[in-house]
């Protein structure tokens, strides 16, 4: 392998040009930023009578949307470190503190574009992709985006015809195959399958547009083992999955005609503080942990569908 290829294909952290300091002041800065919230929202529960909160907000208790913005920041902290979690980790909590499907739906795919989006302009700056110089890596964002768009309706057309429980039997298992093909081949460099990508591709979006979930386990895992380098494939799927929800949510405003800011503040919020931390991990760890994460987090999410089908 010449090093000239090396050199095109390594990400630019990697190759010496991240700045130590950078990354200091870059935790320093959030650190403070995410403290000054906190405390801002713990005095305003200490103090009710101190407005704090914009009055759209009233709503919501001071420690609900405390709680709200440490969950959002936590989950997609996860999704944005290793390509999966945000909506299928979140979602279930929000239906579970008693808010409508109506209202979260909206609201986490607003978050998830704003994130996905900056998640992946954070990742490109940070050298874990580079979406001007990499043609592949950029055909393979756009490609994954164009399926994803189309995924809500092919799943429409097509689920009348195809009983749910074996839908999802099917894709608990190629999720779990996928995560077991991570670990067997952990130490191999995979030869880049255009053709595999489109079929992980097609079927994350058909999943997708069925039941809402599941896109990140089997896009990212599925691109690991198409030829792409997990931390390339952690970045296009964020970038991919912002413009996705994009489309989802713009018709979600033409059917229902507005977003419950309430809720979306506090997790768009949440969400976009985690980005900055999520992708300097993403750049920190060796390769081989965050494939080596991949696949444990990958075969653990197949294993809990498989289980949550049979019980």
């Amino acid at each position: 392998m010449s090093e000239n290829y090396i050199a095109k294909n390594t990400p630019a952290a990697n190759r010496g040009y991240g700045i130590p300091g950078m990354s200091t002041r870059r935790v320093r800065v959030w650190a403070l930023l995410v403290l000054g919230i906190v405390l801002l929202l713990v005095v305003q529960i200490m103090m009710p009578d101190l407005r704090v909160l914009p009055d759209f907000m009233n709503g919501l208790q001071p420690c609900a949307v405390l709680a709200l913005f440490l969950a959002a920041l936590f989950c997609e902290y996860i999704d944005s470190s290793v390509g999966m979690g945000y909506g299928t980790t979140l979602t279930p909590l929000l239906l579970l503190a008693g808010f409508e499907p109506l209202q979260i739906v909206p609201c986490v795919l607003l978050s998830e574009f704003l994130t996905g989006l900056t998640a992946g302009l954070m990742h490109h700056r940070d050298g874990n992709v580079d979406f001007i110089g990499d043609r592949r890596a950029r055909a393979t964002m756009v490609l994954l985006s164009m399926l994803s768009a189309i995924g809500a309706v092919a799943a429409v057309t097509l689920a009348l015809h195809i009983p749910k429980f074996w839908l999802k039997a099917i894709i608990a298992i190629i999720i779990l195959s996928v995560g077991l093909t991570i670990l067997a081949t952990i130490r191999r460099q995979l030869r880049y399958r255009r053709g595999h990508i489109i079929a992980v591709g097609a079927i994350a979006a058909f999943n997708k547009g069925l039941s809402g979930g599941g896109y990140g386990p089997l896009v990212t895992a599925g691109q690991v083992v198409s030829g792409i380098p997990p931390k390339q494939a952690i970045a296009i799927t964020s970038l991919a999955e912002s413009l996705t929800c994009i489309v989802g949510l713009t018709a979600y405003i033409l059917i229902h005609g507005r977003i419950d800011m309430m809720l979306a503040v506090p997790l768009t919020l949440g969400a976009m503080f985690s980005v900055p931390m999520a992708t300097l991990t993403v750049r920190m760890l060796p390769e081989h942990m965050v494939r080596s994460s991949l696949g444990v987090v990958t075969c653990m999410l197949g294993i809990l569908t498989l289980i949550k089908l049979i019980w």
